[in-house]
């Protein structure tokens, strides 16, 4: 069955990301410190796929990551072009961005949003030997990145590369997701956790505290400070996550509204930034400040709304990547679903998504999508644990 509560983190961190791109708002960063949860939950959805049909779920992650972008770069890269993009090799990179794939003056800032996709790539195609490293060796592999980033704010390691840095960063939350999905976190006595969470908190808050970036309190230019606060969130939100998780859709308009940002979360994330751009001159045509609250308010709603009618128009492609039934609306049929009568399991039907299985597909590449799309399984011998943020990266602006 589907871990609601997951969907629920997801839903918020994407909406949470939307919002502060419009707001600018710093204190949302220390509220919910939005990438590094949507880090965690992917890096246990991971864990959850490797240890089911092992390292072919690479393979199966990058076939569910990659199309939303494929779009977005057949749409924005010719713009591109048009307007004084070089081409390039690098081009080829919005293929596939192992590294950042090249932008021009405007394109840099409306596609900032794509380091996301590039860290979460890099994290993918390390997961296997993390995984395995650790399995064996949890406690050492889990502060392997928070030692490098130490390391590297202290300056013992001065001009690190980029992908070490990112490393450093947000692979520690994507090793917490590990945790969470092998049960530790849980199995954790809670004076420990809650312990070892006050103590990176008040560590990270410190750190926050005299290490001020441009913009304040910002955590997204604080890097030791965002790593140890967001740590100690996840702890929390993960390492106690509620028993039951029917109350999420006990509200027929919050049940759509997660599904539909769970099912379309990479669309959302990676479309909404253009549209903030785009409506930035708003601000000197009609005079609305960041502290013009009812100014705000009208930007997020204009943003999701454009968000809402560009997710229609292509969104659909997460569900042809997932090899699901295409949908305008996900979650049209999850009420019918619930009435529809039982039928006698059969291999790799407790795997399934409820009312949606995959035709012609064996019990292992059911289970592999139902892992995918945050479904968890329901053996027992595998049962697993109940995706402007800027910053200034040598190049351009990089949206958090």
């Amino acid at each position: 069955m589907r871990n609601r509560y997951l969907d629920l983190l997801r839903a918020l961190a994407i909406v949470r990301v939307v919002v502060y791109h419009v707001t600018g708002w710093a204190s949302l960063t220390l509220l919910f410190p939005a990438m590094s949860v949507m880090f965690a939950l992917a890096g246990s959805l991971m864990a959850t796929s490797l240890l089911r049909s092992g390292p072919t779920a690479v393979g199966r992650r990058l076939r569910r990551l990659l199309p939303s972008l494929w779009v977005v770069a057949a749409i924005f890269v010719p713009a591109m072009l048009l307007t004084g993009l070089p081409f390039t090799p690098a081009v080829l990179l919005w293929l596939f961005p192992v590294a950042d794939p090249p932008a021009n003056y405007w394109g840099a800032l409306a596609l900032s949003p794509i380091w996301y996709l590039r860290d979460y790539l890099w994290f993918v195609l390390a997961s296997p030997v993390a995984l395995w490293l650790f399995r064996r060796f949890p406690l050492p592999t889990l502060l392997a990145p928070y030692c490098l980033l130490l390391v590297i704010e202290v300056g013992i390691y001065e001009d690190p590369p980029l992908v070490l840095r990112e490393f450093a960063l947000y692979f520690g939350a994507w090793l917490l997701g590990f945790a969470h999905q092998s049960g530790m976190l849980r199995r954790l006595n809670g004076w420990v956790l809650g312990s070892t969470a006050f103590a990176l908190a008040a560590v990270g808050g410190a750190w926050i505290l005299t290490h001020q970036g441009p913009r304040g309190y910002d955590i997204n230019d604080i890097p030791l400070g965002n790593a140890l606060w967001s740590a100690a969130f996840i702890l929390v939100v993960l390492g106690r996550a509620p028993a039951t998780t029917a109350w999420v859709d006990r509200s027929a308009l919050v049940e759509r509204v997660v599904t539909v940002l769970n099912r379309r979360a990479l669309t959302v994330y990676l479309w909404h930034m253009a549209f903030v751009v785009a409506l930035t001159p708003l601000v000197d045509v009609v005079g609305w400040s960041h502290q013009d609250l009812l100014g705000l308010a009208i930007r997020v709603v204009l943003v999701f709304l454009l968000v809402g009618l560009v997710t229609a128009m292509v969104g659909w492609v997460e569900d042809v990547a997932a090899r699901r039934p295409p949908e305008l609306v996900p979650g049209g049929r999850s009420r019918s679903r619930a009435t529809r009568r039982p039928v006698k399991s059969q291999v790799g039907d407790d795997h399934d998504p409820p009312g949606d299985p995959v035709p012609g597909a064996s019990g292992d590449e059911a289970g592999q999508r139902t892992a995918e799309d945050g479904e968890l399984p329901s053996s027992p011998a595998t049962r697993a644990e109940p995706v402007p943020e800027q910053r200034s990266r040598g190049r351009g602006v990089i949206a958090r």
